[in-house]
């Protein structure tokens, strides 16, 4: 693949359609996937009722979600050399939207199976989409911005994920026995009713997509001049020498775990009677500030990285997050619910302060090593573990396991992530 730099000095259209008009649009699409992905975690806990499944089995939706990164990621860098960014773009669209309308089916059969692999080609879609339009973002515009340019975007995306949890709250549990009871549904005739619940909003979510596919399609957006030769790169030394490299991407692995783990089970841990006591739709609400605190720190984070060290920031909020989740271990009522709530909050520096200590110092393979931080978001698929010590120790326990992971982020930012190029063996 060509450098970033590179495809700026060989955009062909720019002065045609002005920028700023092709990233308002494109802020939609940001926020179109952030939603889609986060609202799995109204899905999680809603297919676990409806199919009364454990928490291991209702955590395949996380599974098949973020395998759809690792199997895609590389095919999808293949497909956009061939039919363009903005093909990419209009392809993902419509992938989510085939992938939405999936559901109908799958809650008219009352199958679980087949509401796996819609949200596989969900994640396969979203996965393009990603591939496609985060350099997309910093390309057409001026290169000394391109980085600005990708926050905004992605402020959207989190604005998205915000206001998921609560859609999903009114549209799927607000229509659901599961949703509004805290009793358990009993008859096989209610559970197929409360899967069916699903059919409404992501048949929406459908035809904005469709809508937004359509626009995409008519919007004159800037074409990129693809004619730009690979670097040869084989006389350098392996991307894997460089210390900062080698440990970010199991870094972005284990944070994955984390978020996703987290994000998951909020609902089901929230609705317990001795943390919330309260309805799923009832708890959806808070999962909305799960997010909203990833959001909110995204934006002071900006500021404060200006001024202090990335490195101490990371350490910070990765021991301020494993002091929260033992608190949540440790205590329960409000309390408990909270110091998880706030988690997210901390979350929200981690991914892209990972990502950049990640590429520091690996000059022309850049692009490479960002090609396996990315594959390692995969790492959310390993939520499903969590799932696993669920159902053996209980909920509460299983959050040992972000903790664990929160420790080694605790390691990466004070050593792992230290540029030091070690010699090849």
């Amino acid at each position: 693949m060509k450098s970033l730099d590179s495809s700026a000095s060989v955009a062909t259209s720019r002065s045609a359609t002005p920028y700023g008009a092709a990233l308002s649009l494109l802020t939609t699409v940001f926020f179109m996937w952030g939603f889609a992905t986060v609202l799995n975690d109204v899905l999680v806990p809603h297919l676990k009722a409806a199919f009364s499944l454990s928490y291991t089995a209702s955590l395949l939706v996380q599974f098949c979600f973020y395998l759809g990164y690792l199997v895609v990621s590389l095919p999808a860098s293949r497909l956009i050399a061939r039919i363009g960014y903005k093909n990419a773009v209009i392809t993902g669209l419509l992938g989510m939207a085939v992938a939405c309308l999936m559901f109908i089916p799958a809650s008219a059969f009352f199958s679980y199976q087949l509401f796996l692999f819609a949200l596989f080609v969900l994640a396969a879609a979203i996965t393009l989409l990603q591939v496609a339009a985060n350099p997309y973002v910093v390309v057409i515009g001026p290169p000394a911005t391109g980085s600005s340019r990708l926050n905004l975007v992605q402020a959207f995306n989190s604005l998205g994920t915000t206001v998921a949890p609560i859609f999903g709250g009114m549209l799927i549990f607000g229509r659901s026995t599961s949703g509004v009871s805290t009793s358990a549904v009993e008859t096989a005739s209610q559970r197929m009713l409360d899967a069916q619940a699903v059919q409404l909003p992501y048949g929406i979510i459908a035809a904005v997509l469709i809508v937004l596919a359509l626009i995409v399609w008519r919007f004159p957006l800037p074409v990129l001049n693809e004619h730009t030769q690979t670097e040869d790169l084989s006389n350098e030394p392996s991307v894997w020498c460089h210390r900062n490299l080698a440990w970010g991407v199991p870094a972005i692995f284990l944070y994955m775990i984390c978020e996703i783990g987290i994000g998951s089970t909020l609902v089901n841990f929230i609705s317990q009677p001795d943390i919330g006591a309260m309805s799923h739709e009832a708890a959806a609400k808070y999962v909305a500030f799960f997010w909203g605190g990833a959001m909110v720190g995204r934006f002071v984070g900006a500021v404060i990285l200006r001024a202090v060290n990335p490195h101490k920031v990371l350490a910070s909020v990765a021991g301020a997050a494993l002091a929260l989740v033992l608190i949540a271990i440790m205590t329960t009522g409000y309390v408990a619910m909270w110091a998880l709530i706030f988690t997210g909050l901390c979350h929200s520096i981690m991914f892209p302060t990972i990502f950049a200590l990640g590429i520091a110092g690996l000059g022309r393979k850049t692009e490479q090593g960002s090609g396996f931080l990315i594959m390692a978001i995969a790492g959310g698929a390993a939520a499903i573990v969590q799932g696993m010590i669920a159902d053996e120790v209980g909920l509460a326990l299983s959050y040992l396991l972000p903790g664990a992971c929160y420790v080694f982020l605790l390691f990466y930012a004070l050593w792992g992530s230290k540029p030091v190029v070690r010699a090849a063996t």
